[in-house]
């Protein structure tokens, strides 16, 4: 069978299932106490900075909780202390997990920016230099993916093209440029949009097949991959502020902590990402929190027109993972104190931020007579990695880790992929994936990491490499279709705890790898009729998607990535409360 008839077959029972699930199950909808779904990824938010923050620590705060409004949900809640997020804990599968039910296994996305071997390159450079090249339909080409601010027709600004309130809207999949997304020669060398590169449905195509309304607000217009399969629509709602365009001032814009945004609130520090301060990535995050308590009030997300209240809706905050991360010279250092979570000044008014623009939503959503039929879910695509920042090692040329798996092996790797390549570059971060070229083969260069990284010198921090069998237990095997995964890397190396492939001086943390720092994170499940309830049931944050579904009286099955990898719902829901 040849690679373009069976990914023909492949999507055309993609999209039959989908319909038929839809018909199938719709006849539940909205028979239960859940009309609505709040989600919500913290994104760095560990199960122990839940714990902190609501039982208190001796030294913050004076022994008090400091994160109230969550402390709250909690007492409706139940709560998960050994949840794992997807692996590797990027945002992009970590994102994928929660909306999917699946693993890179089954929804194939690996990372912001990874690889695959069918796929073509753009027909122009991306915005952080995916360069343009070639399509050769009806045939194997290998390209870097890249779904990050890279594809926005122009990053530098807030709504990813050309202001921040222009006639080309505030952002959402109107920012996306198809010349700068990778392309599909099975399919006429076409452009794949976020939506189509998820290779299952997402619960955001159930519940707006059953007829529902769905809403969703994050950092990139390329996270409207949530909206998949088909052509965005399932996204009725979306709204996606560029986080890593210039700072600037934002009229009519205050924290729910009481700071204007008018004019920007740390204009000393690096104006070229929201990311770079403390101060200015609240008022990037704020964007989000007005979008949400507007969708509260039954209107779209900045309240240019009156529509209703979503069926699922929610955002991602980045605020904490700001406060995890960064270290703001001449400002404050972010991070924690030790390693049982104690947070920085920094990172604590961070967390005071996202608490408080919880507590806007529940004022709300009270407000508005919705508290009674709306589920809250908190949770993070992600942890980070070190919680004890003591623990951080970056690349240093004098340092334990002077050196990465993907300099080690540059020449074996993909132009696009490769350090010298003059491109995108290799992905890692506190983790490293690596695609080799068609000349090298794997098990020559795993022998090369393990010789150039013993434990009595280990320049390269690798802890861990997986490759044949391990990494098959992981993940499809790698290759051609359709003997192997075109998006399955051929080696994954996890470095040992704190180190990073990055020689920033301007981060004490990461995330993307496989620790416990990395992957355990908040996940709570709060309703209005729940008592509270703690489990140590190991769970992950690919449960969460089934979980809505069933909460909204629609079947989990509806997931093609539930049915192919057998995704439980949460357990410890009591779901005959809500019908």
């Amino acid at each position: 069978m040849t690679i373009k008839k069976l990914l023909t077959i492949l999507s055309a029972v993609l999209i039959l299932s989908t319909n038929l699930v839809s018909a199938a199950h719709a006849d539940g909808w909205q028979k239960t106490k859940i009309h609505h779904v709040l989600l919500v990824s913290i994104d760095g938010f560990h199960a122990v900075d839940f714990l902190n923050c609501s039982q208190g620590i001796e030294s913050v705060n004076n022994g008090d909780a400091y994160c109230p409004n969550l402390a709250k949900l909690g007492a409706t809640a139940v709560n998960y202390l050994d949840t794992s997020t997807s692996r590797p804990s990027d945002s992009f599968p970590g994102l994928m997990a929660l909306m999917t039910g699946g693993t890179p296994r089954t929804y194939g996305a690996f990372y912001d920016v990874a690889y695959d071997r069918v796929l073509a390159p753009p027909t122009i450079a991306t915005g952080n230099g995916l360069l343009g090249g070639t399509c050769n339909m009806d045939s194997p080409n290998g390209t870097s993916t890249e779904y990050d601010e890279g594809i926005d027709k122009n990053q530098g600004f807030l709504n990813g093209v050309d202001g921040i309130s222009t006639s080309n809207g505030d952002g959402g999949m109107n920012s996306i440029d198809p010349n700068k997304l990778v392309r599909d020669p099975y399919k006429g060398c076409n452009p794949v949009f976020p939506w189509n590169f998820i290779r299952t449905n997402t619960i955001y195509g159930v519940i707006h097949s059953a007829g529902g309304y769905t809403a969703w607000s994050d950092k990139h217009p390329s996270y409207s991959a949530v909206a998949g399969p088909g052509n965005g629509s399932n996204l009725d709602d979306y709204y996606s502020p560029e986080i890593n365009s210039n700072v600037v001032n934002l009229p009519n814009v205050t924290t729910p902590l009481g700071v204007s945004c008018a004019t920007v609130p740390d204009p000393k520090a690096d104006l070229t990402a929201w990311t770079n301060s403390f101060q200015n990535i609240q008022c990037y995050d704020t964007l989000k929190v007005n979008a949400v308590l507007n969708e509260i009030d039954g209107y779209n997300h900045n309240r240019s027109k009156k529509t209703q209240v979503p069926t699922i809706f929610g955002m991602n905050f980045q605020a904490v993972s700001v406060g995890q991360k960064l270290i703001e010279k001449g400002v404050a250092t972010g991070g924690y104190t030790d390693a049982t979570g104690t947070p920085t000044a920094s990172l604590l008014a961070e967390i005071a931020f996202v608490d408080a623009s919880i507590g806007q939503w529940v004022a709300e959503l009270k407000k508005q007579g919705l508290w009674d039929s709306t589920l809250i879910i908190i949770t993070a695509k992600h942890g980070q990695s070190p919680i004890d920042s003591s623990r951080y090692i970056p690349i240093t040329a004098g340092g334990p880790v002077t050196t990465s798996p993907s300099m080690i092996l540059d020449t074996c790797l993909p132009a696009s992929e490769s350090n010298a390549g003059a491109q995108i570059g290799p992905t890692e971060d506190d983790v490293s994936l690596l695609w080799l070229k068609n000349t090298c083969t794997t098990a020559t260069e795993v022998g090369t990491l393990e010789s150039q990284s013993p434990t009595t010198s280990n320049v390269a921090g690798i802890g861990e490499i997986f490759w044949g069998a391990s990494l098959r237990q992981l993940f499809n095997k790698p290759g051609i279709p359709p003997e192997g995964d075109s998006r399955t890397p051929d080696i994954l190396v996890t470095p040992n705890i704190g180190a990073t492939y990055s020689g920033s001086t301007k981060k004490l943390a990461e995330h993307g790898g496989f620790s416990h720092d990395d992957t355990n994170v908040i996940v709570l499940v709060s309703y209005a009729g729940f008592s509270p309830k703690t489990l140590t049931t190991p769970v992950q944050t690919a449960q969460v998607a089934p979980t809505i579904l069933k909460a909204l009286g629609l079947d989990p099955a509806s997931l093609q990535a539930v049915q192919l990898q057998g995704t439980p719902s949460l357990p410890g829901i009591p779901y005959s409360d809500l019908q």
